[in-house]
């Protein structure tokens, strides 16, 4: 069992942490399985949104710490192995030309939280909580946490969760940009499916340069930046979907960026 569940619906893949009796905790072949999952998806053009949440009550607790305590002496190969892993498949979700959605369905931990903040838009439910988690067991922080915390909630935040490993509830972690907005528990996975199907339906192509431009704004100067802008601008302007958004545009219809071609 790779504890990853993946599904396809049209130009939608989720992918879904199956571990729930672990807390959807992430071990080697989850791992194995995320990273397969993410190539297969970063290398196919058909697919326009990815979503990623967890199974049962949690979204993912963090790395497998049994596997950890069993691997005894072996324990930082262990560690070398998984974080190697996981920080090959968070970087293809990172870098790939397509929108990312996270349903944080409970509480994430760990790397689940590094997961939680990935997304490009990360709906929680209400009932989810946020911990850093590493040093509470000697362990520091991976999956792109060091980046990805300060840039969202700033270093101040991050230095305090990640080094007193403080919970933080739903409505903090809204308020600080941890995630992108709240919903009602039961109404997450529905708003969920409409959110990624409003993402699947858009200029997909457009999505990927946009979210490769923001990941890499805060090591870039303005001009960089700017050239940067230009040539995915210029670069879109020959494309389908610059040619259909126009045309629908002037012709005061919605766009068919789908089918574009």
């Amino acid at each position: 069992m790779s504890g990853l569940l993946v599904e396809r619906d049209g130009g939608i893949v989720r992918l879904t942490l199956n571990r729930p009796e672990a807390g959807n905790a992430v071990d080697l072949p989850l791992a194995r399985a995320l990273l397969a999952a993410a190539i297969d998806i970063d290398t196919d053009p058909s697919v326009r949104c990815v979503v990623l949440t967890g199974a049962g009550r949690m979204f993912c607790a963090g790395g497998d710490i049994a596997g950890m305590a069993a691997a005894g002496d072996k324990a930082p190969a262990f560690l070398a192995e998984l974080a190697g892993v996981v920080h090959m498949a968070v970087a293809k979700l990172a870098r790939m030309s397509k929108p990312l959605l996270v349903l944080v369905n409970g509480p994430a931990a760990g790397a689940g939280l590094s997961l939680a903040l990935l997304g490009d838009i990360t709906l929680a439910a209400r009932s989810s909580h946020y911990t850093a988690a590493y040093t509470a067991i000697g362990l520091t922080p991976d999956g792109g946490m060091t980046w990805l915390l300060p840039r969202l909630a700033g270093l101040r935040i991050a230095q305090e969760m990640i080094l007193t490993n403080r919970r933080v509830g739903s409505e903090e972690a809204a308020r600080l940009g941890l995630v992108t907005r709240l919903v009602d528990d039961e109404g997450l996975a529905e708003e969920g499916a409409n959110v990624a199907a409003s993402l699947a339906a858009s200029a997909t192509a457009a999505l990927g340069v946009a979210r490769n431009l923001l990941g890499d704004s805060f090591t870039s100067g303005l001009e960089a930046q700017m050239e940067r802008e230009a040539r995915g601008i210029t670069a879109a302007g020959a494309g389908a979907e610059s040619r259909e958004g126009i045309a629908a545009f002037l012709g005061k219809r919605k766009p068919d960026f789908a089918s574009a071609k």
